[in-house]
């Protein structure tokens, strides 16, 4: 019998079977909402339907990228879902620095390696350790600060006036990149949002057979023609093959290319059996070619590998494509390739590097593009690391191929680069290519200034012209990258001069 004012024991037991079964189900939705916050949280972030992760990614503006301490990026509201668009000041101007940042189609270049930074998500930039995972928000968008030079960038893109190529600069005793110029080139704006315009701009950049989106700077290696006899005269002079600069070679006009018929000629007369000096004032194929084929296969790789060449890892921070030098070659291909022709290739930044190791004494500095990292209001985040360096000759080595390098410039095949008050050095090139040589020559030009009240040189800088405007028989790296080699050069001496007057010496 059941007391009074208790439910029935039939009752009760279904009561306590049905709050069972509201744990289980309640203990079911624990574990679901574990599984999906634990173990299917990325895949559902990942998800293509899922514009949650877009939304808060672009809620807040993007940091600016630097130059000279000015931004040449911004953003703007849309009042849309994705609100903030990417905008850029000079866009094909800096292009090849900043890349782009698209709401459809990614980052690229600074953008893509510095995005952490610039989105606001680098956990350096939070004021406290765990903050953004504590308060699930973002820091405001931090900003980068480059090493180039507005003036020596716009004074390389004037120079280049639309022609195809790319124009590279650095610092020699530093590595800090203060020019990367690509041409033709595209604005980087176009490509910011998401709407059908997007899409035709994407189309459109893509379709172009001028590629203007490729950084032929940094992402295009070319056949660096005679610019490469300044790393064949380091190899002669560094293995003993030339001792003195004025001393006859015996290598003979035209010159037989080891175990073949194909004989090698020059454009200029006088090249038989010719001293370095005069062949490389004067840029005789024949006896760099013959000197190659001296040092051998394993010294003209290994003085490659010391200027940087067959280096895969080289990253500014963005990737640079590796130069590369055939480390497997038969005597007749490593004469030629020691007048950077058979299958040498190189980035023009590479044959920066190689300028300014001759300026630097021998060593070649790691190249690099980003200063630091900051907070929007300043605050340093993170500097540029130590950059490794490379020994790439003996100092006296060096001391001979700047010698020879200003005999280009001062009274060789290099006299258009010459600059009032400064010391060039230089070398001409220009580079067959194409199936049987067919193609238009590349010109080619990489020098080395120091202003003559400097203590050091200010820039090394590398030209390279695809299309240039001569006939094909009068195309030179002196007539035609020689002179954009001298406007970057007297733009970098100038910013030398002026951060001097302002009291900031060669800092930045």
């Amino acid at each position: 019998m059941t007391a009074p004012g208790r439910p029935p024991r039939t009752l009760r037991r279904c009561a306590r079977h049905a709050g069972v079964v509201c744990l289980l189900l309640l203990a079911a939705l624990l574990v679901n909402a574990v599984r999906v916050q634990l173990v299917e949280a990325g895949a559902l972030d990942d998800d293509p339907a899922n514009r949650r992760g877009a939304i808060e990614r672009y809620a807040q503006p993007r940091g600016a990228i630097l130059v000279d301490g000015e931004p040449v990026t911004g953003s703007k509201d849309t009042h849309e879902h994705l609100r903030h668009e990417r905008t850029y000041r000079n866009g094909p101007l800096y292009a090849p620095v900043t890349g782009f940042s698209s709401q459809t189609y990614g980052t690229t270049f600074l953008e893509h390696a510095e995005d952490r930074t610039l989105a606001g998500t680098d956990p350096l930039l939070a004021p406290l350790p765990f903050w953004p995972e504590l308060t699930r928000s973002r820091s405001p968008g931090g900003r980068v600060v480059t090493t180039v030079d507005g003036a020596a960038q716009r004074a390389a893109y004037g120079a280049l006036a639309g022609r195809k190529g790319a124009v590279a600069a650095v610092e020699p005793d530093s590595g800090r990149v203060l020019a990367l110029v690509s041409s033709p080139s595209y604005d980087p704006g176009v490509l910011s949002g998401n709407g059908p315009a997007v899409d035709r701009a994407w189309r459109e950049l893509n379709a172009d057979p001028d590629q203007p989106m490729l950084n032929r700077a940094v992402r295009q290696t070319y056949p660096p023609g005679s610019t490469f006899k300044v790393v064949t005269a380091a190899a002669a002079l560094e293995s003993g093959v030339v001792r003195d600069l004025d001393e006859p070679t015996s290598v003979p006009d035209p010159y037989r290319l080891p175990g073949t018929t194909k004989e090698l000629t020059n454009a200029v007369d006088g090249c038989a059996g010719a001293s370095l000096r005069y062949a490389f004032t004067w840029s005789c194929n024949t006896v760099l070619a013959g000197l190659g084929a001296r040092v051998g296969l394993a010294g003209m790789v290994g003085a490659a590998r010391d200027f940087g060449f067959n280096e895969p890892a080289v990253r500014l921070p963005f990737a640079v494509a590796p130069s590369t030098f055939d480390r497997h070659m038969d005597t007749a291909q490593l004469a030629l390739s020691s007048v950077g022709q058979f299958d040498t290739r190189a980035t023009p930044l590479q044959m920066a590097v190689v300028a300014a190791a001759v300026a630097n004494g021998g060593t070649a500095r790691t190249p690099y593009l980003v200063e630091r990292t900051t907070t929007a209001d300043g605050s340093t985040v993170r500097t540029a690391p130590p950059r490794p360096a490379r020994q790439a000759m003996d100092p006296r080595t060096a001391a001979q191929l700047r010698e020879l390098m200003e005999g280009v410039v001062t009274g060789g095949t290099g006299t258009r680069a010459a600059i009032p008050g400064a010391t060039v050095g230089g070398k001409t090139g220009t580079a067959q290519h194409g199936v049987g040589n067919a193609g238009v020559p590349y010109a080619w030009f990489v020098s080395w200034a120091q202003g003559d009240d400097s203590p050091r040189p200010a820039v090394a800088v590398a030209v390279v012209v695809e299309d240039a405007s001569a006939v094909r028989g009068e195309i030179s790296g002196g007539g035609d990258a020689a002179p954009i080699a001298r406007a970057v050069m007297a733009a970098a001496l100038a910013s030398e001069v002026r951060r001097s007057r302002d009291g900031g010496g060669g800092a930045r």
